[in-house]
């Protein structure tokens, strides 16, 4: 055998060993394995990990990530929504997002067994929680990982969970507080911000490009104390444009009018022609209200607002409709085939969990983020919307303030609106004190680290990486990028179901799904871990619908899950399913509570960990 071969089992060996937990829980063999380095100095595998995860832990996050962009790409309904009406496109995309949460979460579980014994993970920003615009109410009740979703030993865990709740309902026990006691128990707390699909409307449709799977890692958890999800502008620049201007005493962050911008980008990159800046947003009738005066900024500026269908240096076309996170990799320079210089950078606005994403990846990648806080409403200009939410909702002349800066009367009515944005965000914990915020403010310590995983279930435009590909009969290839500060590396998996298609989704597929859809839940053989299965599977699938009590009780309100989100048919089958469990292992669902349509509880407690 040569050295090559030898050296190619030996990968594929380790690699199937250090991740076999999650192999083994989706019924995947796993065939090959080769990395590309993409930034750093290359380095024989497992001889030293890039980010402040041990080898392992990288390991089973990028397999993570990996199976759940496959287990999506392949059970959860790709482009089966194009050319639907609203309501079955909106399905369409709740089972995706089901099937991605659900990997994602089965994924980080068995990870979660292998965490040092005083090691958690703790989601701190979870994409899925509102409605973006264009959307009514039920749309953003997708499955999805939320705040307060805990991964780790079982004791750590209950430990935890157990503190968050009290964080949500207690008034006294503020984040600093929580972090204060994490810190004398000697725990030690890795946020998460996750998006488990990416783009889901283009996934939906079958576009052929876009969707992907993002989970970054951070050493420690996000300042925020309530779940959120809102909208944040972020301007997006290669460092050295910003180090520039500060030679000649300018200061470049969100606020400063583009035209100045355009100077600083030509101080630091002279003889850069300005219509070879290219400058990505979101676009979009919708988006108009918000951000077309900063696009009239740009052009006026000479620059190249990038259309939908621009051909990217990958040879890909770009598209503007989503996907504020994956563009980040592209920003920069680069010389073209006459030998002129462009310019690619990302302006607007994104949700709040995409643009921390995407903030945290600017220090690796010699970028300077800058972001300021939105409301949740699509008619105000961005440079309103940049005053707004820094208003004080306590203050006695706020109706005066805001009307000021609105630029007429306001209602009783819009007052409140605009009064509960501000509270909702100022209560999770958004750092509304500064006008323009960076990634720093959402990290309780002066030094970070982020390892940021990303999984491609089609083709990225961006970075030019492959999604899902079908190597042969049940036999596919995935690629997951992996980005720290240390390095950047793509690994490619070749990955075998070792079950029929049909049984493959079975196993990929939430233990609630398959009863919801016909399965009989009377008749499978019931396993302890059914609880803890079906407990965050909840979680998952209807948190709006939870209320969470001392000692780890969980009450499920039947009356407040949207009949868009689950229809009153599933409804009807999904509480004789947990209705059945409580009746026939009463032990090991004595956690759940059940409260049916019309039926009334005793005491309520606030909303606990999502």
């Amino acid at each position: 055998m040569s050295d090559a071969a030898r050296l190619k089992r030996d990968l594929i060996a380790q690699w199937a060993f250090d991740t076999r937990p999650i192999l083994g829980r989706l019924h995947l063999w796993l065939e090959d394995v080769t990395v590309e380095w993409i930034r750093g100095q290359p380095a024989a595998e497992f001889t030293h990990q890039i980010s402040f995860l041990d080898g392992r832990m990288e390991r089973l996050m990028a397999m993570t990530v990996a199976v759940t962009a496959l287990g999506t790409q392949l059970f959860g309904r790709f482009g089966e929504g194009k050319g639907k009406d609203k309501t079955e496109l909106n399905q369409v995309k709740k089972d995706a997002d089901s099937i991605s949460a659900y990997a994602m979460s089965e994924g980080l579980w068995f990870a979660s067994r292998h965490l040092p014994e005083n090691h958690a993970i703790m989601v701190s920003l979870g994409e899925g929680l509102m409605p973006k615009g264009g959307e009514t109410p039920e749309m953003g009740s997708n499955p999805q990982l939320g705040y307060g979703r805990i991964y780790a030993r079982p004791q750590v865990a209950r430990w935890l969970e157990q503190r968050v709740t009290r964080m949500l309902n207690d008034a006294d026990y503020d984040w600093c507080a929580f972090y204060q006691e994490v810190k004398a128990a000697g725990i030690t707390v890795w946020g998460a911000a996750i998006d488990t699909l990416e783009n889901t409307s283009r996934f939906a449709n079958g576009e052929p490009t876009g969707p992907m799977t993002v989970l970054h890692l951070f050493d420690q958890p996000l300042r925020m104390k309530r779940p959120y999800e809102g909208y944040v502008g972020n301007l997006f620049l290669p460092r050295a444009v910003v180090d520039k201007a500060a030679e000649y005493s300018l200061l470049i962050d969100y606020r400063t009018p583009r035209g100045r911008v355009m100077e600083a980008i030509e101080l630091a990159y002279p003889g850069l022609r300005r219509e070879h800046v290219h400058v990505w947003t979101l676009g979009g009738k919708t988006r108009a209200a918000r951000i077309g005066k900063l696009w009239d900024e740009w052009r006026a500026a000479g620059a190249h607002l990038v259309e939908d269908g621009w051909t990217l240096p990958s040879g890909m076309k770009a598209f503007n409709e989503s996907g504020t996170y994956a563009p980040t990799y592209r920003i920069g320079p680069w010389t073209d085939d006459d030998g002129l210089t462009h310019l690619f950078l990302c302006d607007g606005y994104a949700a709040s969990a995409e643009a921390m994403q995407a903030a945290s990846l600017a220090p690796m990648l010699g970028l300077e983020a800058s972001l300021a806080v939105f409301t949740s409403k699509f008619d105000l200009p961005y440079d309103c919307e940049l005053h707004i939410m820094h208003l004080d909702p306590d203050a006695p002349d706020f109706a005066e303030r805001l009307a000021a800066r609105l630029g007429h009367p306001v209602d009783d009515g819009r007052q409140a609106a605009y009064r509960e944005l501000i509270l909702q965000a100022r209560d999770a914990g958004v750092p509304l004190e500064k006008p323009v915020i960076a990634a720093d403010d959402f990290f309780p310590e002066k030094l970070w680290e982020v390892a940021a995983f990303s999984g491609y279930m089609r083709d990225d435009p961006y970075s030019g990486a492959a999604g899902v590909q079908e190597a042969g009969p049940g036999v596919f290839r995935v690629g997951v990028r992996l980005a720290t500060a240390r390095g950047d590396k793509r690994v490619v998996f070749t990955l075998r179901l070792m079950e029929k298609h049909r049984e493959s989704r079975l196993v990929f597929n939430p233990l609630l799904t398959r009863f919801v859809n016909g399965e009989d839940f009377r008749t499978r053989p019931v396993k302890i871990s059914d609880s803890g299965r079906i407990r965050n599977e909840l979680q998952t699938l209807c948190s709006e619908a939870i209320e969470y009590g001392g000692k780890q009780q969980m009450r499920i309100h039947f009356d407040r899950i949207p009949p868009e989100v689950i229809s009153p048919a599933q409804q009807k089958v999904l509480l004789a399913v947990l209705r059945w469990y409580k009746q026939h292992h009463p032990l090991w669902f004595s956690w759940l509570q059940v409260v049916g349509p019309g039926e009334t509880a005793g005491t309520t407690a606030r909303p606990g960990p999502t």
